[in-house]
């Protein structure tokens, strides 16, 4: 088992960028720039009182092509944080007053994220006395309670009471049955341990939620939240108790997540995640270029103004107070990252206020042929580890020479300068391309057992022919 990771507060932003440098390769400086606003976040909430609400996040736009990184630093940077982190496409989102998202649901979104964040993390808290008093639930229906009204023979026959007095034995009184009943629940609580009684099934009620479905049919603008208010107002009109008839280990479970529910203070997790989406919540809004008017685009059509989506993006970026269904969220102290190609675009297209509340901007570097050998060995889920995992679940094995992998980073790098540069996904098809035919001969041609070395020779001999006909490389590759 992998050791636990270390916190935010544990880690320099030399640290993190270690810990980044285990996953993406190179994108020095855009890896620098985010540990920074990372850490930046733990030394605010050590600073004086006083200045702690005047120090803004130094929000980040990554600009760079397609496939170098820009999406994998932030959501592994939300990773390490431990902090409720939401991707969003800018692409998605309308002006005010069109059919479509508004900008406000990605702050919604992410305290939703949070409030489960928080949630699981109580539940995990609880979870030690949820599961005793779900066991208690299963004893009551093996052994029931004396005052129930019911036999010794147990709820439903499911069992008979051990040690149970004969027919005829009158000299029991209530005393000696309850003593008796003790230790019959005793023994079955040392089965249930044991796991003896796991096969065995119970009958258990559980609760459904019939309303959810019919709450989420609501209009997109400004009724998406109303949807949301009337879910929360109405939620529990719909909820009923269904009965099941399960085994006692399934029973185990799901009566430990209902206890568990039952033990979390719920206004507690919405407290607890409403601070945090406040102070650590980070939101990555991916192809912001897309909303920026290039000059290369001559007339915006009919469809909705790239300018208004990014004047609705201003406030909250800026700093508002966004109205969700668990409670008010500022917005003033939510770290955001933006990315884009900005091919037929630069940032200087963005409106003036947009630019400003971006002041830090990184350029990602294109990927070259060193790189991509780097990504196919050194990254901890390099593709090369992954083919390696799956081939060795059908106890095959693989074996990539380092002249094979070298000429597989060659090729990756000369489709992307031939036909389109789109990065490390590169690799992805060119992986699949070689490796299609061994995928499928496994395991009737490539038996359990079998060993497979993948060398430069190989490689040349299954993608040369493609790579060498730009036509078959465009479609393939």
């Amino acid at each position: 088992m992998d050791p636990t990771p270390p916190t935010i507060d544990e880690l320099t932003p030399r640290q993190i960028v270690a810990e980044l440098d285990n996953y993406i390769i190179g994108q020095e400086n855009a890896k620098k720039n985010v540990a920074i606003a990372l850490r930046n976040r733990w030394r605010r909430q050590h600073a004086p009182e006083a200045m702690r609400d005047e120090i803004m996040p130094n929000n980040i736009i990554m600009i760079g092509p397609t496939g170098v990184g820009k999406t994998e630093i932030a959501r592994r940077l939300a990773k390490l944080a431990r902090a409720p982190f939401l991707k969003v496409e800018a692409s998605k989102f309308t002006e005010v007053g069109y059919v479509g998202r508004d900008v406000d649901s990605m702050i919604r979104d992410l305290t939703d994220i949070a409030v489960n964040m928080v949630r699981d993390e109580h539940k995990a808290e609880v979870q030690e006395r949820a599961a005793e008093r779900a066991e208690e639930r299963i004893l009551d229906l093996l052994v029931p309670p004396a005052d129930d009204g019911s036999s010794d023979t147990g709820s439903g026959g499911f069992f008979v009471m051990e040690d149970a007095p004969a027919a005829n034995d009158t000299s029991g009184d209530a005393s000696a049955t309850a003593t008796r009943r003790a230790r019959t629940r005793e023994k079955f609580r040392e089965k249930l341990e044991r796991g003896e009684l796991d096969d065995r099934e119970v009958e258990i009620e559980v609760s459904s939620d019939a309303s959810s479905p019919m709450m989420q049919v609501f209009g997109p603008m400004g009724m998406e939240e109303m949807g949301v208010n009337l879910q929360e107002l109405f939620g529990n009109m719909g909820q009923q108790r269904k009965k099941r008839r399960v085994p006692i280990e399934e029973a185990r479970e799901l009566l430990t997540q209902e206890e568990a529910q039952k033990l979390i203070d719920m206004e507690q997790v919405k407290e607890d995640a409403l601070e945090r989406v406040q102070n650590a919540g980070i939101v990555f809004i991916d192809e912001i270029d897309k909303v920026a008017a290039g000059h290369s685009r001559k007339e915006e059509g009919a469809g909705v103004s790239r300018q208004g989506v990014q004047r609705d993006l201003l406030p909250i970026v800026e700093g508002s107070t966004v109205t969700t269904k668990h409670g008010m969220v500022q917005t003033d102290h939510i770290l955001f990252v933006a990315s884009g190609a900005f091919h037929v675009s630069k940032p200087s297209d963005l409106i003036p206020e947009l630019q400003g509340r971006f002041p830090i901007r990184v350029e990602l570097n294109n990927l070259d042929e060193e790189d991509f050998y780097k990504i196919l060995t050194q990254p901890k889920n390099a593709l090369i580890k992954q083919y390696k995992a799956l081939l060795a679940a059908e106890d095959v094995t693989i074996e990539f020479t380092d002249g094979g992998v070298r000429k597989l980073a060659s090729i990756a790098a000369h489709v992307n300068s031939e036909v389109e540069n789109i990065g490390a996904r590169r690799l992805h098809t060119v992986l699949t391309t070689l490796l299609e035919d061994i995928l499928f001969d496994v395991p009737e041609e490539l038996p359990p057992g079998a060993h497979v070395e993948v060398d430069d020779a190989m490689v040349e001999e299954r993608l040369d022919s493609i790579v060498s006909n730009r036509d078959l490389s465009q479609y393939i590759l």
